[in-house]
């Protein structure tokens, strides 16, 4: 046997047989310069867990789909269109949307695992997809995810409350919407055609996991991953590194068809791997960088595969005109991608907060003094060269409901230090007397403690004092689904190309810690959502959603918006490479070249 197929041996039996061997077995093992490993990096202090029920954020999803998958999933050519993952067809229907058919794809094992007999992974069931929506009804879990299919399954928020009130939460009892056929086909009934259900499909939270694996883990199995991913976990430091080693036994899953890229993607030769089965890498070695600086420099040493370009080194990789890459970087080889992203960056208020929340006219006039003092024209221009797209309401640009030019006269938009000063004595704080300081908590880097301290100057000027609390993301997105963060910030990333997944986040059933963050309660509101819920796109359905969005903007539930565009830069050794945040399962289709390296 060659060192290469004994090193890829000793790596599958590794993986298999569950062992953690960490990231310096691999580096330090003489045998191992064959194996094809790829460095990545995640930005922030990444996932909080390895639980797809738990999760809520983009790192969660990073790190979680690597080792679970769902039966939907976005097409890596064209993020925008869905295809089947773990099932085998596109879901039908017969009644117009009500009752869904699912066929699931033939020989898909759940990875081997000491949870299962022997070690051996068996193969998936309609009863494990119906286990996996059954967890996220488990009130264990805090109901973080239940928002996605509240009121939505026929029998499912009767089983949820049940089950709840027991002694013992029983996943075998009936959901009456749950039908299984056979042992790869299945119905799902809702209680109403909800246009979208097959989104929420595609979403981590709702992947494929194993019983037995949650029952022998138990509170471990956050720690614990056992899905059908292309990917096993070898080892997960929180906060600071997590890698894991290519799944012998997975599905047959292939590199999309070279007539599916377009012209440019070809240029770029993402065509060649056509029709190869995936993945191609022995091992994937993600890196967490809570500060920019060390995951620019990893990149820039050749060391990271790719690279987010943060905002504070633009001009070191593009030329701010034209936005074409640097010459010095075209030389090495290094390529450039970017997407623009469906994109909600904000800073929100907790409507349950006794000093910023609430919904007399005094309680608006004080968030809305707030907003107008605040010039997020200059942030952009300062932090982001201007390439942001500052936009009133919560959806973003691109999407129905999105106002015209940008602008809806509902929004409270600066600068207007005049109507500042205005609503500030409406709130009873003239020249802003007696009001306590702002408590703005938003999460540690040195681009957001430069932001805040321009939001302190801004507010300033209005006699509002800003104090600001800097903390890791993980932490950060506790304190707000704990309704412990007064004012905050982060940004939103819609889960698919419709604004009602934006519009949730202000249906006051799904407060924190669902994904509600601002805990608003408007039953007008309220009833506009549980409306458009069944309804198909149409310009009745946007006329609703515009409505939904001067509400929200009235009531000044949050600062904002601003939508991105993500900038990459591409390391010629990591090749096949499309970022894109829509989803995150095109990592297996990702390959190296070794010889590429400096």
């Amino acid at each position: 046997m060659s060192i290469w197929a004994q090193t890829k041996k000793y790596l599958y039996m590794a993986a298999a047989g569950g062992l953690l061997l960490g990231s310096s077995a691999i580096a330090g093992n003489s045998e191992s310069e064959d194996l094809k490993v790829m460095q990545l990096p995640i930005r922030t202090d990444g996932p909080k867990s390895l639980d797809p029920i738990e999760g809520s954020t983009t790192y969660d999803n990073m790190a979680c789909v690597q080792f679970y998958e769902t039966l939907l999933t976005n097409k890596y050519t064209n993020p925008m269109e869905m295809e089947p993952l773990l099932l085998s067809e596109m879901p039908t229907t017969s009644d117009e949307g009500t009752t869904w058919h699912f066929k699931l794809k033939s020989g898909v094992y759940f990875q081997d695992n000491e949870c299962f007999p022997n070690g051996k992974g068996r193969l998936i069931t309609p009863d494990d997809v119906f286990y996996s929506l059954k967890r996220l009804a488990d009130d264990q879990y805090q109901l973080e995810n239940w928002w996605l299919l509240d009121g939505a399954i026929l029998g499912f928020n009767e089983y949820k409350d049940t089950q709840n009130a027991a002694d013992k939460f029983d996943y075998s009892a009936q959901v009456e919407g749950f039908r299984k056929i056979n042992d790869l086909e299945f119905e799902i009934v809702l209680t109403k055609p909800v246009y979208r259900f097959l989104y929420i499909l595609s979403m981590f939270q709702t992947s494929i996991v194993a019983q037995e694996a949650v029952d022998f883990y138990g509170e471990d199995f956050a720690r614990n991953p056992v899905g059908t991913g292309p990917f096993v976990l070898d080892s997960w430091v929180p906060k600071q590194s997590l890698t894991a080693n290519r799944n012998p036994n997975y599905h047959p899953v292939f590199y999309p068809d070279r007539s599916e890229w377009s012209k440019a993607d070809k240029r770029n030769r993402l065509h060649r791997a056509g029709g190869e089965q995936v993945p191609f890498v022995d091992r994937i070695e993600f890196t967490m960088f809570v500060e920019d600086q060390p995951m620019w420099l990893e990149f820039s040493k050749g060391k990271l595969g790719y690279s987010q370009v943060p905002e504070e080194y633009y001009t070191e990789a593009f030329d701010l005109a034209s936005k074409e890459l640097n010459e010095d970087l075209l030389r090495k080889g290094i390529r450039p991608h970017s997407n623009l992203l469906l994109d909600f960056t904000f800073r929100g208020f907790n409507m349950e907060d006794d000093l910023l929340g609430g919904y007399t006219p005094e309680k608006i006039a004080l968030r809305r003094a707030i907003s107008y003092a605040i010039d997020l024209e200059e942030i952009n221009k300062t932090f982001y060269n201007g390439r942001r797209i500052v936009y009133d309401g919560p959806i973003p640009p691109g999407l129905d409901g999105h106002p015209e030019n940008h602008r809806s006269d509902s929004a409270a938009r600066g600068p207007n230090l005049s109507m500042a000063n205005q609503k500030l004595a409406e709130a009873g704080y003239p020249n802003g007397e007696g009001l306590p300081p702002i408590r703005f908590v938003t999460s540690q880097n040195t681009l957001n403690n430069s932001v805040a301290e321009m939001l302190k100057r801004q507010l300033a000027q209005a006699n509002i004092q800003l104090d600001s609390v800097f903390l890791d993301f993980s932490t950060l997105i506790e304190n707000i689904n704990k309704k412990k963060a007064p004012m905050f910030g982060f940004a939103w990333a819609s889960d698919y190309p419709d604004a009602e997944n934006n519009l949730a986040l202000f249906y006051g059933p799904n407060e924190s810690p669902g994904s509600n963050h601002y805990n608003y309660k408007r039953p007008e509101y309220d009833a506009l959502y549980e409306q458009v819920l069944t309804m198909s796109p149409s310009d009745e359905r946007t006329a609703i959603y515009e409505q939904m969005r001067d509400m929200v903007l009235e009531d000044c539930v949050y600062v904002g918006g601003m939508a991105r565009e993500r900038f990459y830069l591409i390391n010629p050794w990591l090749t096949n490479c499309k970022p894109t945040e829509r989803y995150y399962g095109w990592f297996k289709f990702l390959d190296v070249d070794d010889e590429a390296r400096d």
